[in-house]
């Protein structure tokens, strides 16, 4: 097979095209030969030497997320049959044009949904759900912020919650930006660069917050929380660590959390998969989730896509095809 491998820890020059030994399949899983592989975050720090794969995958092949034909089924497995278009979340190795994956980590390929489309689906949606739904407990009615609205985590976030009938504010960093955040469905954004997203929320109040930022956001967030509000932790980009006024965190019983999806064994990730393909494969279908695609590279060009990613000019995902 091809794959993009991490030659060095570096910048996004490190990434070469190589041939490598197919996967092999175990019992429990499909090979999915792959037409599309999501870039996240994750990769650039996994290209930096900053974030190892799990045991059992590369550590030397970045990619978190790919949609594909199953071209072949391990023993054990019943639900997919060759031929059948898939996306997946996958530990590592996604950059490639084949990865062995369980096979209770694949989710059909939405209604109207290309290879393209449906790669930029599996790490964000489970991210999303994990933190905001399950770990945040957000419901219907409740308000919900998070942070990097075009992100895609944030346009992830912002379509799901605002599907589920929660009310959805986004911070982004340009006016252009907010605009795209207020399309997907925000009822309010803010630009971070222009407005203190702390003094334009202090008011409304907010019941669940989605935080990748870190740093100075940490007071902001628990400032503007509600009683009984919910901070969700998935990054801490301008720094981890940060000082609580533990008083205050008591008197609105606040709740902090935070996770990170990886790591997760194998049966966490198939319990989310069908969780998912129960709550959010039918907002999907129903047309009312739309992937948002800012720039497609082949496969061999996946340095510029790293470099695209870095510069955070982009509203919503890039993507690798093969």
């Amino acid at each position: 097979m091809k794959a993009v491998v991490i030659t060095d820890n570096g910048g996004p020059e490190v990434l070469k095209l190589q041939d490598r030994p197919d996967p092999e399949l175990a019992n429990s899983k499909v090979l999915i030969n792959v037409k599309a592989a999501g870039v996240n975050r994750p990769d650039i720090f996994q290209r930096k030497g900053n974030y190892p794969a799990p045991e059992g995958w590369p550590d030397d092949i970045p990619g978190l997320e790919v949609a594909g034909i199953i071209e072949e089924v391990g023993a054990d497995v019943s639900q997919w049959k060759i031929g059948d278009k898939v996306c997946a979340l996958v530990g590592g190795g996604g950059y490639a044009t084949s990865v062995a994956v369980e096979a209770n980590h694949c989710l059909p390929i939405p209604n109207g949904f290309d290879f393209t489309e449906a790669a930029s689906l599996p790490e964000t949606i489970f991210t999303v759900w994990s933190n905001v739904f399950q770990r945040g407990g957000l419901r219907s009615g409740e308000s919900f912020l998070v942070h990097g609205g075009t992100s895609g985590i944030g346009v992830t976030a912002i379509q799901i919650a605002k599907g589920l009938g929660a009310k959805v504010f986004a911070t982004a960093g340009t006016d252009e930006k907010c605009q795209a955040c207020l399309k997907l469905g925000a009822d309010k954004a803010i630009n971070y660069n222009a407005q203190d997203f702390e003094a334009q929320l202090n008011e409304a109040g907010v019941d669940v917050i989605l935080d990748m930022i870190g740093g100075q956001y940490f007071e902001k967030n628990i400032n503007i929380l509600n009683p009984e509000g919910r901070l969700i932790h998935i990054n801490a980009m301008k720094g981890p660590k940060v000082e609580l006024n533990i008083l205050k965190m008591m008197r609105k019983r606040i709740t902090i959390s935070g996770s990170t999806l990886r790591g997760r064994d194998n049966e966490f990730k198939a319990a989310l998969a069908q969780d998912i393909q129960k709550n959010v494969w039918p907002l999907i279908n129903a047309g009312k989730f739309k992937a948002v695609i800012y720039q497609r590279f082949p496969l061999s060009d996946a340095s510029a896509a790293h470099e695209l990613m870095e510069s955070s000019n982009h509203i919503g995902k890039i993507i690798l095809e093969n």
